[in-house]
């Protein structure tokens, strides 16, 4: 079977899938029951790195970069295509039962909606970060001049290539606008058109005619003009992510409600209709400047933070990810990192955060490491991807969904790490980045000090790996287990089939054996383990005599289990065993 169809089968077939998404490495499916999926199972599907049971009767599976083409395998299967979908209760039911949203649900929710949100563009940020990480190593090269300076007049071409990234920051609200309201169950079409409002050439052009005048607003000067004696403020918003959000959260149900008390067969022309005259004017007048204020607000915070001590900054913030992300508490500070570019034309935050991710990604070498000298086929080969996928495209979710939150010992590792990473940046001043990026390899020459990037990313990944290395990852009962399962066949080839030379010694006293055991009749099962001992299977516990045992050459004899025991043999206890064996046949 393929893995898209193991996946279906372990999950308990398709009948028990409700629903399926997937963010840039996992498959996020929502389970009828999810009390019988057996992770360990999961998990030792070809292609899966990772299973992560969550709150409800939802299951996420970590797959990494080949997740869209997974998920589409997926929804191609013929099964898949019959499943019946929950009601609209019982989905709500799923949804409240257990764990933190049982107890809070607009939590999730909130979480769900943010990571939504961003998700489905991830792939856009990633390739328009190269592009500027590009732009930047040439300016660091002294090919071109600052290129993040407004007053820097580059060449054409080289303008062009600045126009490049552009394409995605600068319309990035209509992106956030068209998740944001597809996620609330809004045409998503209506969420772009509404914030492509503000956006219009005509809509900032406004600012500059003569009836335009300036207020302090929140601190700020900004530019109103009276629109019908309603003064509406003009907001540059490019760039802008939470306006976007704060508009798709009224937008969801106010479309619901307009789909409620207006009939089904006018819904395509009214619903969007009313809801764009209500919108449009609500987010030019009010939602916009509330976003702008709001995500200033926020980074505000932050930036004072920061510049009270950029010491204790670069420190706390590779130190509390690993707690964040989990939790998807990190899309609110990558709104920010977004909205400080916008504004400020750099960010401060990702250089820290580089701390962590190669922290992260360090925590995974050394795990690679001991998968290769321990021959851990399962482990290696989900150690690999994770770490393919952290140190190319800066994602860190394989790393710790797979891995990390599944050995409660990497975590301290993987902290000790980020504290070196958080300090070296720390003393080297902070630093700074005119770019959204993925903290990656690739991105490097993306921050103003490259120098003292590297080095840090460097301490932070050597630091968590040959922690993990010398001490481990697992409890010494994890250890054992992979040891006992970790063997690798593949690479291993399988030994030629071996002739056991059983003498007339051993002939005999496996026959004493046997009778001492209860005979022929009685014994259930013979097999050699762990060098010295053979394990017997019998029918009738009471019918075994130990003390004969003991006269026939066995060292110790000790029932394990109801009809199982142990005989210690020695280091004949293979040949013993085929003595057993044959004795058994010849009956």
């Amino acid at each position: 079977m393929s893995t898209a169809q193991d996946i279906v089968q372990t999950l308990g077939g398709a009948g028990n899938i409700v629903g399926l998404s997937h963010c840039a490495t996992r498959l996020r499916f929502q389970l009828r029951d999810a009390s019988g999926v057996d992770v360990a199972a999961v998990e030792s599907i070809k292609g899966v790195m990772g299973a992560v049971p969550q709150s409800g009767e939802r299951f996420q599976v970590i797959i990494g970069g080949a997740v869209q083409t997974v998920y589409n395998e997926i929804n191609a299967l013929p099964e898949m295509s019959n499943q019946k979908p929950l009601s609209d209760e019982e989905l709500k039911a799923a949804a409240r039962a257990g764990g933190v949203r049982g107890r809070f649900e607009w939590i999730d929710s909130f979480f769900e909606f943010l990571s939504d949100s961003f998700r489905p563009i991830l792939g856009a940020l990633l390739g328009a970060s190269l592009f500027i990480t590009f732009m930047s190593l040439m300016s660091t090269l002294g090919v071109i001049g600052n290129w993040a300076d407004p007053r820097v007049t580059l060449p054409p071409s080289w303008q062009f290539m600045n126009l490049l990234w552009q394409s995605v920051f600068v319309f990035l609200p209509l992106m956030v606008a068209y998740n944001a309201s597809k996620k609330l169950g809004a045409d998503p079409w209506v969420g772009f058109a509404i914030m492509g409002l503000v956006m219009l050439p005509g809509f900032t052009a406004l600012g500059g005619i003569e009836e335009a005048y300036t207020a302090m607003v929140a601190g700020s000067e900004v530019t109103l003009v009276d629109i019908f004696g309603v003064p509406l403020t003009i907001f540059n918003y490019s760039s802008q992510v939470f306006p976007p959000l704060l508009m798709a959260g009224v937008l969801g149900p106010l479309y619901k409600l307009l789909k409620k008390i207006i009939p089904e067969n006018l819904h395509l022309i009214f619903v969007p209709f009313l809801a764009m005259l209500v919108m449009l004017p609500l987010t030019a007048f009010l939602i916009g400047p509330i976003g702008v204020y709001a995500g200033a607000g926020l980074a505000s915070v932050l930036e004072s933070i920061n510049g009270f001590s950029p010491f204790i900054f670069a420190i706390v913030v590779p130190l509390a990810y690993p707690f964040m992300v989990p939790l998807g508490l990190h899309w609110p500070i990558n709104a920010i990192m977004l909205l400080n570019i916008s504004q400020n034309g750099f960010d401060y935050i990702q250089g820290p955060m580089g701390a962590w991710n190669f922290a992260c990604f360090g925590a995974t070498a050394g795990v690679l490491f001991l998968a290769w000298r321990e021959r851990d086929v399962q482990m290696r080969q989900t150690a690999s991807g994770a770490l393919a996928a952290g140190l190319l495209g800066g994602i860190s979710e394989p790393s710790l969904y797979g891995i990390h939150l599944r050995f409660k010992k990497i975590y301290p590792r993987l902290l000790a790490g980020c504290l070196v990473g958080g300090v070296i940046i720390g003393f080297g001043g902070g630093l700074k980045t005119s770019a959204f990026v993925f903290t990656s390899l690739l991105t490097i020459p993306a921050f103003d000090n490259i120098a003292l990037y590297a080095i840090a990313i460097a301490a932070a990944f050597f630091t968590a790996m040959l922690l993990v290395v010398f001490t481990d990852y697992r409890t010494p009962e994890q250890k054992a287990a992979a040891r006992r399962g970790g063997v690798d066949a593949i690479a291993e080839p399988a030994p030629e089939p071996r002739i056991i030379v059983v003498d007339d010694v051993q002939v005999n006293q496996a026959r004493q054996w046997v009778t001492a055991l209860g005979g022929e009749e009685n014994v259930d099962g013979v097999e050699w383990i762990a060098e010295t001992r053979v394990r017997v299977g019998v029918k009738d516990d009471s019918l075994v005599d130990v003390e004969a045992l003991q006269r026939a050459g066995v060292a110790g004899a000790v029932q394990v289990a109801p009809n199982a025991w142990h005989l210690v043999a020695g280091l004949e206890a293979e040949q013993y065993a085929e003595g057993m064996r044959r004795r058994l046949a010849s009956v």
